[in-house]
Order: C-alpha cells, then structure tokens, then sequence
C-alpha cells in the first residue's frame, strides 16, 4: 500500500503522451507576450517623436497593453472550464498574430494602442494556462524544474526584450518591432495544433454576469486611475474617483467571490499561509521587474545620451544572466526549497537598486551593466521558487485558480508600477533645477526608490513567512 501511494504520489497529475511538446505553443506564446510587454520600454523615445505624442500618453502603450491583461486574466479560470486547452491556446494565438499585424501597419496613436490591446487579450488567455497545464502534466520530481523553464521565459522576454527592440531600431522603424513577433507567433501555432494536448475538465459552470463586469469595471478603474495621474496628478478628481470606484467594485467583486457557490476567480485560496507567502513574493518581485525594465533604457538614452542600439547591447549582459539564473533556480527550488532563495534573490535585488541610486550624468556604463546583472541575479533567484512554492501548497482544480491569481495580480502590480515609476520619474524632475539632462537624471533616481522598496517588502515577506517551515 505504502508502495502504491509512492508510485502514485511520483507521477503527473494528467498523463499525456509529451509534456514537454504539449508546452512549446505556450511557452512561445507568453514568451512573445511578455516581450510585447516590455519591449516598447525602448522605443517609447522613438515612438514620442515619431508620433507627436507626450510621454504620459506613450505610456498607454505599455499600461494599456497590461489593462487588458488584467481584464481578461481574472476570467481565464472560468474560461478554461468552458472551452478547452486547445481551443484557448489556439484562440489566443491567432488573436496576438491580428493584433501584431494591426500595429505592425498602424499609421497613427489611436490604431497602434488598438492593436496593442487585442495583443494583451492574448496574454491573458496563456499566460496563466502555461503555469497550470505544467503543474499538471509534469511529475512533482520535475515541477521544479518545469515551472524554472516557465519562469526562465517570463523573466528572459523583459530582459532580452530591449536588446533586441535596439537592434531593429538602429536599422528600421518601430514598425518592425511588431512584425518581429509574426514568425514566432507561426511557429507557436504549428505546435499548438499538432502537440498540444487538452488537460482539465469542461465543467461549464453557470455564468455569474455580476462578477464579470465587477473583475472588469473594478480591475480597469485601478489601472486606469494610476495611468491618468502622472499625466493628471495623484490629486486630480479623476484619479481619485477612479480610484474610489475601483477600491469600491473591488471590494464588492471579492465579497461575491468568497460568498457565492461558483466564483469565477476562487479567492479563498488566500487562507493557504504557503499560497499568500508565495503569491505576494510573485507580485513584488514581477513590480520590480517590471519598474526597473522601465526606468533604466530611459535613463541610458535621456540620462547618458546613449544611441537606442547601444542601449540594447547594455541591456544584453542582464538578460542573458536573467535567463540562466530564471533556468537554474528551479532546479535549486527541487533541492533547497523557496526559503533561502527568495531572502537571498531580495537581498541582491535590493543591492542592484542601490547602486542605481548612486548613478549620474557621468556613470561608466559599466556600472550600470553590473547594477542591472545584480538586479537581474536577484530577481529571477526569488521568483520560480515564490511561485512553485504557492502553487506547491494547491491541490487539483485549485492550482489553476492560483496560477490565475497570481498572474492577474503580476499584470496589475505591473501596470500599478510602471505607472507609479512614471509619476515619480515626473516629481523628481520637476524639483530639480539642473539641465534637462540632470533633471531627468534626478527624476530616475527618484523612480529607483519605487523597485527598492519593493525588495525591502519582499524581503521582510520572505523572512517572516512561516509558511517556509513545511519545506524540506
């Protein structure tokens, strides 16, 4: 008996024939999605002058983006009991595809953000599928390692992503950009089709309308409220009042949620201590990540005056160390478990942040490339382990609405900071008095404050948990 219980405790949760195949469409996919996510960080400048559009407005393509996610994400659960895994991965896939050739040909602001948005429906959809399919198929000797390469992908676009946007900006327009994403979008449809397997029941569970348009109006108005005011102020009417109205639809949404019979989005997973742990981490660690992406290319064009292709090759060195750091800590996760990595993966982020504090007008670029491989040792360090920590601690149906918590939350906390690093970016040059050059400066080191103070909250997190106490 023992035995049997062993054997059965060893193997995957669904069995299909490749799991590793069944997860190429949806690794490509978020892959594409999250690189769509930042890899505009760069070319903002470009797109300002090109477009005629100001900065607060350029923003929108990068929180726009994230409101859609944060909009559809919180459905994903329900959707995935609906419609199969097939279906949801192929949808999504040929909606990113419509969605890059719209922006690719967009002659103006308004068709380009369009596009943009239909992209972020499909990031939506896979993003958080990737993390539950391989939770499923993959034995619980291997999830580690699966949700590394996961990991390895969320973290790696980011950090790759404005290499690559500097590359194509220095020989084309940022039209190209988003032709980039078409042959891998391709590719990843071919595997869908031909490898992917379906994982999941369709239980097709009655439709609550009230909780869709509450996730909706509630999740659309937080974003949309911090987006408005580094162009309107923290103290605008229509910050605050959107702010109001989505604390207000929010509250309402969860209540419903833990209430009704058949939430849509399954929230009493929060009384979990190893979920809530795990899941904060998550969302702290994907705000420093994604605050950061956002400042530094900035501050290498407005800041040192560096070409946009130079700026990409800087960012090179740290996202080849984010990709093999994101690749190894899974493994290390299978070994050690989450606690030491994530106090450790802090406590170098909050060094990296440090050193940026410490920057200038003058600093050596190879000072920034060290601060930015410290960040990007310590970021990925803490974030496979956080999140296979919290999806460790569900069970069966519930570690889909885990995967879709925590995603939801990375695209709000995502779009929250790099609006909040927008606002802050503002507030530190309006109070200096140097050069333009100086006064952006100043106002990117007042931005810094946002990522490291996001590390220090993690960090307490990560060493106060006690969740960490049923590791081995």
């Amino acid at each position: 008996m023992e035995q049997q219980a062993t054997m059965a405790s060893s193997r995957p949760r669904v069995t299909i024939k490749h799991p590793a195949l069944a997860m190429v469409s949806m690794l490509i996919g978020a892959f594409v999605g999250m690189f769509s996510e930042t890899s505009l960080n760069i070319a903002l400048p470009s797109l300002m002058a090109s477009l005629g559009i100001t900065t607060a407005t350029a923003q929108w393509l990068v929180t726009g983006y994230m409101l859609v996610i944060g909009v559809v994400l919180p459905l994903n659960s329900l959707i995935t009991k609906w419609f199969t895994t097939r279906q949801v991965v192929i949808f999504g896939l040929s909606d990113f595809l419509v969605g890059a050739i719209i922006a690719a040909l967009a002659p103006s602001f308004p068709i380009l953000l369009f596009g943009r948005m239909i992209q972020g429906i499909a990031t939506g959809l896979i993003l958080p599928l990737m993390f539950t399919v391989a939770m499923q198929v993959f034995s619980p000797a291997k999830i580690g390692a699966a949700m590394g390469a996961c990991a390895m992908v969320i973290m790696f676009a980011p950090a790759i992503g404005p290499t690559l946007t500097g590359l194509i900006l220095a020989k084309l327009s940022w039209h190209w950009i988003f032709w980039a994403f078409v042959p891998f979008l391709v590719i990843a449809l071919i595997f869908a089709l031909t490898s992917l397997e379906n994982v999941g029941q369709l239980t097709k569970p009655k439709i609550d309308i009230l909780s869709i348009l509450t996730s909706v109006i509630g999740f659309a108005s937080v974003v949309t409220a911090v987006s408005f005011a580094s162009s309107h102020g923290w103290g605008s009417p229509l910050v605050l009042g959107l702010l109001l109205l989505g604390i207000v639809v929010l509250a309402a949404y969860t209540y419903r949620q833990v209430h009704i019979a058949t939430p849509i989005l399954n929230l009493k997973i929060f009384a979990n201590p190893a979920f809530r742990a795990g899941a904060l981490m998550v969302m702290l660690d994907f705000g420093i990540i994604l605050s950061a992406m956002y400042i530094l290319p900035m501050y290498m064009q407005k800041g040192l005056l560096l070409p946009v292709a130079m700026t990409g090759i800087i960012m090179l060195p740290g996202g080849i160390v984010n990709a093999l750091v994101s690749a190894v800590s899974g493994r290390l996760f299978d070994n050690f478990g989450a606690k030491w990595l994530t106090r450790l993966g802090f406590l170098i982020a909050i060094i990296g942040s440090i050193m940026l504090l410490t920057t200038s007008t003058h600093t050596a670029v190879m000072f920034v490339i060290a601060a930015h491989v410290i960040l990007m040792i310590g970021c990925p360090l803490a974030m496979s382990p956080a999140q296979t920590h919290a999806l460790n601690a569900l069970a069966g149906p519930t570690s889909g609405d885990g995967s879709t918590i925590m995603n939801t939350m990375q695209q709000i906390v995502g779009a929250i900071s790099t609006a909040l690093a927008t606002s802050l970016l503002g507030i530190g040059q309006a109070a200096s008095h140097a050069s333009a050059q100086g006064a952006f400066t100043a106002g990117i080191h007042v931005a810094v404050y946002l990522p490291l103070i996001l590390s220090l909250i993690a960090l307490i997190i990560a060493f106060t948990t006690r969740s960490f106490k049923t590791e081995h």
